[in-house]
């Protein structure tokens, strides 16, 4: 096997594709490049033919944090359970391929994606269908192929589409679009979108199309290359379930019965009706017949529920519940449905019933994100949870599956351009929904009932958001759109179509196709359907919760912001984090502190206004003239050290604490006492000094000292001694109060600030 390599250019951007050096024991092995972003796709198929009704395929995607060069957090530091972005990378590599293999296919196919390089400008998870399809057609694994996925974005100045964006390019566009498939055939779409019309969505999935074929066109000269050098492709044979005539006809023949027992509006009571009448016709077959057949009984008995169903719905235009093709089922909602939560919505269509609660918090408690992409975290998370009990099963409870980290990227995307900016709304917000019972269009139902949270709780979206699944019945040469499919038509019919959207345009698409018949006028009448059943549901919606609560609920944090100057951000956090822990410990706010000098301040009842303005007084710069109450923290011979405001303390001079000669600050001040001081001097250092207002007499006998400084005080009776005496000279001459510093010594002048004399001057 000799390594083949083919560097090709498509819309503006440059990928590689190589096979024959890594991975050669695996099935297929193709190493694909966008940039310098690389990922490598392998492909195994199992020898043994499994003993399923189904055809067991497994993808992952393996996000290795070195692609990034990063280290993986936690304690370990080493990749663990898979990120959501992988899980959704993995989801993405899987329905586009799933289908595309034959039916009755029962060999395991196992399909892993390694990521090795991420660049940080291209992304990595489009071109991992390519890997995997290329990876595919070299082992010679039949498949309808080659396959390809691309993403389409639009540039939002000049409108036009873009093909694989780079990270910079998708912060530029309104519409990120991923589609994969074949040449001819569209199998997944999955998009978000900022209120974009369906014209202009339908026109981004038609180029979308095109771009799929060039590179499928890329492919197919990749293998010719691959064939010329290795020599031509051996297509492998495995077995496949082959039609049993005397098992269909033997099943068929209950065709009438299977119709009346679908035609039941009730989810349970068609179940019941349809399960007892599958092991009634199985007991017609004999042990040995059983035991023979043990597979194609219960292909052909799925087969006669499916053929039936969709029968029903081409012939005489009714569904198993009784609708017509465009009829949404009854819709109930309820607003400000919990006590204390900070927001909640309960919504109903059908027998499909979601209960989602908003909460909020501070900005920092959003989540973080440890990926290979150039993205830190996001403010906006919904979660969706689809517990056993929802369909009347027991089951494990545990993490989330795929299909529910799925089900909420996809509502989460729904609701994002509506959000407000961090800016005007400085929250963190989570959305869970609870899905309460489930008969299909639950991952709709939980974006209805998320704008309903979002709704209650007072978040200012800009217009509310509602969701539909749509569907599609092709059979017998007719072609049926269905609007709000249940849970029978999503699992029996050829397409799962979900739309979200606002009154001017959709937000987020998801479809999942099977029907090889799919094209863009079907497409476009179920866009325009869609967009008729989305307005429907949101008249229902608006009838019970017309807006947004003017403000918060009183259970939710309040939340502030202000701006302080930088060079502050170290005097409100304090040594070792010790001030701003005592502020939130004292108020019992949260505050969140940004590089830019951004605070957010967050809490409940008084505690946001108290720690403000704890932090105003922090950051606060005193100025001359301004009054305080300050507390004595300090007392040197040469004066008091008042704290003003928290962490600035003022000089209130000796000379300046008292009306009169005062020997010792203690005789006045102790630690401890307030004061009232004014501030008359700040220098460039920043240094403040004081003068005390109210200014008590001196205590009687403050003044007369021993030795010397005694003598001179009694002399200072002279005219003109007490005006200087009283302490102006020493903050008018600085450089004698720093002399004061220094611990008096025999013969100082007991601190009226002249020199002592020398011995000869006293003779």
């Amino acid at each position: 096997m000799t390594l083949v390599s083919k560097t090709f250019d498509l819309f503006g951007k440059t990928y590689v594709l190589e096979a024959g050096e890594l991975a050669k024991q695996a099935t297929g092995a193709a190493l694909v490049k966008q940039g310098d972003s690389t990922v490598l796709t392998t492909v195994v198929v199992s020898k043994e033919r499994k003993n399923y009704d189904f055809f067991p395929l497994t993808v992952d995607f393996n996000e290795k944090m070195y692609a990034a060069g990063r280290i993986p957090g936690g304690y370990l530091k080493r990749e663990g359970r898979p990120s959501e972005k992988a899980t959704l990378t993995a989801r993405m590599i899987d329905r586009p391929i799933r289908p595309s293999f034959p039916d009755g296919f029962r060999n395991e196919v196992q399909v892993v994606a390694t990521s090795l390089v991420a660049d940080q400008k291209n992304p990595v998870d489009v071109i991992c269908v390519m890997g995997a399809s290329l990876a595919m057609t070299i082992g010679g694994v039949p498949f309808e192929g080659p396959l390809a996925c691309v993403r389409i974005g639009r540039d939002k100045e000049t409108g036009e589409f873009i093909v694989n964006p780079t990270y910079e390019e998708r912060d530029a566009s309104d519409l990120d679009l991923e589609l994969a498939g074949t040449r001819d055939f569209i199998s997944m779409v999955e998009a978000g979108a900022e209120e974009v019309s369906e014209e202009d969505m339908l026109a981004a999935m038609q180029f979308g199309q095109e771009a799929i074929g060039a590179f499928c066109d890329a492919q197919l000269e990749f293998v010719a290359e691959w064939e010329r050098v290795n020599g031509a492709i051996v297509k492998r044979e495995y077995p496949l379930d082959e039609p049993n005539e005397e098992v269909h006809d033997r099943i068929f023949a209950h065709y009438d019965e299977m119709a009346a027992a679908l035609r039941d509006a009730d989810k349970l009571a068609r179940q019941d009706k349809v399960a007892e009448l599958k092991e009634a016709i199985k007991a017609e077959f004999t042990e040995e017949e059983q035991a023979a057949w043990e597979r194609e009984i219960p292909v052909n008995l799925k087969k006669l529920e499916k053929t039936a169903m969709r029968r029903m719905v081409v012939e005489t235009g009714e569904r198993v519940d009784g609708r017509a093709a465009n009829e949404i089922r009854p819709i109930m909602v309820k607003g400000d449905y919990l006590p204390l939560v900070h927001g909640s919505g309960l919504f109903q269509r059908g027998q499909t019933q979601v209960l989602s609660v908003l909460s909020l918090g501070m900005l920092n408690e959003g989540q973080r994100l440890d990926t290979i992409e150039p993205v830190e975290g996001k403010r906006y998370m919904h979660h969706y949870n689809f517990p056993p009990y929802c369909t009347g099963e027991t089951g494990r409870m545990g993490s989330p599956k795929r299909r529910e980290i799925g089900h909420g990227n996809l509502a989460e995307r729904a609701l994002i351009p509506v959000l407000p900016d961090e800016n005007e709304f400085p929250y963190a917000i989570r959305v869970v929904s609870e899905v309460m019972e489930s008969n299909g269009s639950s991952s709709m139902a939980s974006t209805c009932g998320s704008c309903l949270a979002l709704m209650d709780g007072g978040v200012p979206i800009k217009r509310p958001v509602s969701g539909i699944a749509m569907g599609l019945i092709q059979e017998e040469g007719k072609t049926v759109v269905l609007s709000d499919i249940q849970g029978l038509e999503d699992f029996l019919g050829d397409m799962d179509f979900k739309v979200t959207g606002t009154e001017r345009g959709i937000t987020a698409l998801q479809m999942d196709n099977k029907a090889t018949g799919l094209t863009f006028d079907i497409l476009r009448t179920a866009l325009e359907q869609a967009k008729e059943g989305r307005a429907f549901i949101l008249d229902k919606m608006l009838e019970v919760v017309p807006g947004p609560r003017e403000d918060t609920r009183a259970t939710a944090p309040k939340i502030q912001s202000i701006t302080i100057p930088t060079e502050n951000i170290r005097d409100v956090i304090g040594k070792g984090g010790e001030t701003i822990r005592g502020i939130q410990d004292e108020t019992g706010a949260s505050i969140d502190i940004h590089e830019d000098g951004t605070v957010y301040v967050g809490g409940v009842g008084d505690s946001v206004a108290a720690a403000i303005e704890r932090i105003e007084l922090i950051v606060k710069v005193p100025e001359v003239g301004e009054e305080y109450t300050g507390r004595v923290v300090s007392i040197q011979p040469f004066g008091a050290f008042v704290n003003l405001l928290p962490g600035k303390d003022g000089l209130l001079h000796i000379s300046r604490v008292a009306q009169g000669r005062v020997e010792k600050v203690e005789d006045v001040l102790n630690v401890g006492d307030e004061v009232k001081v004014t501030v008359i001097e700040i220098d460039d250092r920043g240094k403040i000094s004081l003068d005390r207002l109210d200014k008590p007499e001196a205590p009687a006998g403050s003044g007369s000292g021993e030795g010397r400084g005694g003598e001179r005080r009694e002399r200072g009776d002279r005219p003109g001694r007490g005006a200087r005496d009283t302490g102006a000279r020493g903050f008018d001459r600085p450089a004698r109060r720093e002399r004061g510093d220094r611990p008096r010594r025999p013969g100082d002048n007991g601190g009226t600030g002249r020199a002592p004399r020398r011995h000869h001057e006293a003779e």
